[in-house]
């Protein structure tokens, strides 16, 4: 059985890693040399990728460098967050279980862990405290990476996927000042943040009165250029077997804008459908069965906004931009001024629209194409 070139829905790296080559070499050079790092993009743009991969090639490469990458998705506390930040720092600072129970003796002064190792070790190993002492002495777990990087003489560095979610615990206010105060003093350990919402990121990280203001470099990753995703997709088809020409390749990456997510998705549907040689009717296919696929998802994002907002988006799609003219408003039943002005805030804060030179554009290509369909009946083309 073929394996798709062609990967969605998970992180990336390898074979179906496609372009980056300037953002993977300045995040390597970065985290090695000691910078930390922030780096803000649109969902789905690959941020999530382009880490894991800069972080395999440092564990193949810097033999006195400890990695960490935690995923803060679910994570709901902040003595969740304290339990699942000091695991990993331990289980990433030895292969031995025998050496992680021996940290959690050797590094904590004023707490005392609960260390616990199942059957197999790496799924199993577990370690917690008791919530009244680690709240007042966080700043041991905080500060266990530099302690154990100075005593192994090495550098750790440590990556948190959805940074921005740490902002909706319960006295979070208090605990960025500890954490800000804490990681910007630690001489052997950087430090990698990112998420998928952009905004809060942004907020966090771009506003003078937070405290992880210029906490380090802020990376940007633009979009993929379109002529980059023609090489990887028709290296794709021929590495697998396949082919597509690099016209055909050029309408898979326009139709979806770009969009990493996206070109990936469509480019596996039309795979999946091409026998040896993709053609228009094979992506045309595809189109439409990437649209069947997700339209559960636009049809709920639809459901959760309000009629004004939807209004909104349906003036964005048609290409409008004087959103408080009188015949825009009247037009796509926007309200008042100012309700296109918070409608407009609130799209923009959930990454559904963004704004370029005074022009507001749909981030989802995808959602964009269902709207056109659902609202105006254009049919999905290339």
């Amino acid at each position: 059985m073929k394996i798709s070139p062609f990967v969605y829905g998970t992180t990336v790296s390898d074979t179906a890693f496609t372009d980056r080559e300037s953002d993977s070499a300045k995040l390597y050079g970065n985290l090695i040399q000691g910078i930390n790092t922030t780096i803000i993009s649109p969902r789905r743009w690959g941020k999530s990728s382009l880490v894991e991969k800069v972080v395999k090639d440092i564990n193949n490469n810097e033999n006195t460098v400890y990695t960490v990458v935690i995923d803060l998705f679910s994570v709901s506390g902040e003595e969740e967050f304290l339990e699942l930040f000091a695991r990993e720092v331990i289980k990433a600072s030895s292969s031995k279980w025998q050496d992680w129970v021996q940290a959690g003796k050797e590094f904590f002064k004023r707490l005392i862990p609960r260390l616990t190792v199942g059957i197999d070790p790496k799924v199993d190993f577990s370690i917690g405290f008791d919530w009244t002492e680690l709240a007042k002495h966080h700043d041991e777990i905080l500060n266990l990476p530099e302690k154990i990087a100075a005593k192994y003489n090495v550098n750790f560095i440590i990556c948190l996927d959805e940074f921005q979610n740490l902002s909706a615990f319960m006295g979070y206010d208090n605990f960025e000042k500890k954490m800000r105060s804490i990681w910007q003093r630690q001489k052997n350990v950087t430090y990698c943040l990112y998420g998928s919402k952009r905004h809060m990121m942004a907020s966090i990280f771009n506003n003078p009165s937070k405290p992880f203001y210029r906490f380090g470099d802020i990376m940007l990753l633009q979009k993929i250029e379109t002529d980059k995703w023609i090489v990887f997709i028709v290296d794709g088809f021929k590495n697998s077997g396949k082919s597509i020409s690099a016209e055909n390749a050029r309408i898979i990456a326009s139709t979806m804008k770009d969009h990493p997510w996206y070109v990936q998705q469509l480019s596996h549907y039309t795979w999946q459908l091409t026998d040896k040689i993709a053609g228009k009717a094979e992506i045309s296919k595809a189109l439409n069965e990437l649209i069947n696929a997700n339209t559960p998802l636009y049809q709920k994002e639809v459901d959760t906004i309000s009629t004004t907002q939807l209004n909104l988006l349906k003036a964005v799609i048609k290409g409008e931009t004087q959103f408080t003219g009188a015949a825009v408003m009247q037009k796509y039943k926007l309200g008042t001024p100012n309700n296109v002005l918070k409608n407009k805030k609130i799209l923009m804060e959930n990454d559904v629209i963004h704004e370029i030179d005074k022009h507001y554009w749909m981030l989802d290509p995808a959602f964009e194409l269902w709207l056109l369909k659902q609202y105006f009946n254009v049919p999905f083309s290339i």
